[in-house]
């Protein structure tokens, strides 16, 4: 699931995606993926364009949540949560930090 996150993401031209290994920092999910699009209208395409892949690649329909005002929008695959954020919105909440012990490096 995480390689169609990753692919759909690039695809929708995704700014600055990391991934981040869950392994034993939390129950909820096996990887966190946080993400940047350009404008609102950008977050919310790329939201709508992965979960049509998730569901077309057998993986169900996710939860969403954000859609609306498109400053942030969360994505619930179960097994990878996706954080899609507008560039200011995702410096201010700073999620990588919050969740990693080390810096990865950088999907795109």
């Amino acid at each position: 699931m995480i390689d169609l996150v990753l692919e759909s993401l690039d695809d929708a031209k995704a700014e600055n995606t990391v991934a981040i290994d869950m392994t034993g920092k939390s129950p909820m999910s096996d990887h966190m993926v946080v993400t940047s699009g350009r404008s609102h209208r950008h977050v919310g395409a790329m939201a709508d364009q992965l979960t049509r892949a998730l569901k077309n690649g057998g993986f169900g329909t996710p939860r969403v949540e954000g859609l609306t005002g498109c400053d942030w929008v969360l994505v619930d695959a179960g097994d990878v949560i996706i954080h899609i954020f507008r560039p200011e919105v995702r410096d201010f909440y700073n999620l990588e930090k919050m969740w990693q012990t080390d810096m990865p490096a950088e999907v795109h």
